[in-house]
């Protein structure tokens, strides 16, 4: 004698009772992680975008006329400090180079690239911002 399809549905339903939370559970956790790692992500974009910009910023104005390499290290710094925290402004550098064939003022900025929150490895992140030198004549 078989058994009535209705009856064997009725069975297999009252095993999967209690499944619904377990699965749950489980799908949120993946989806955190996800979403953490791309808010992560997000960020270390955000860091590496502004030291960037702050660098270029920085190149501009060491190449002014009646400026300084040391005047577009410290907007850098300042630029970085006001935007990102102190700690990202630790190691600047400022200096001129030849890019391109032309003489340039040449910002760079090393900083952590972050991993976990703002925490990163020391010096792991390096950008350089270039500016044309301008000349009086």
């Amino acid at each position: 004698m078989s058994a009535r399809p209705d009856a064997i549905l009725c069975r297999l339903w009252r095993e999967d009772r209690g499944s619904a939370p377990a699965e749950f559970a489980m799908v949120s956790v993946l989806l955190v992680f996800l979403v953490l790692g791309v808010v992560q992500f997000a960020l270390a974009v955000f860091v590496r975008n502004t030291a960037l910009d702050a660098a270029a910023e920085g190149a501009r104005q060491a190449a002014l006329a009646d400026s300084t390499l040391d005047a577009g290290a410290e907007r850098t710094r300042e630029l970085i400090s006001t935007t990102l925290g102190a700690e990202y402004a630790t190691d600047v550098r400022a200096s001129y180079a030849d890019w391109n064939g032309s003489r340039v003022a040449q910002v760079t900025v090393r900083a952590p690239l972050p991993v976990i929150g703002l925490l990163g490895p020391e010096g792991s992140m390096e950008v350089a911002g270039h500016a044309a030198l301008e000349t009086i004549g």
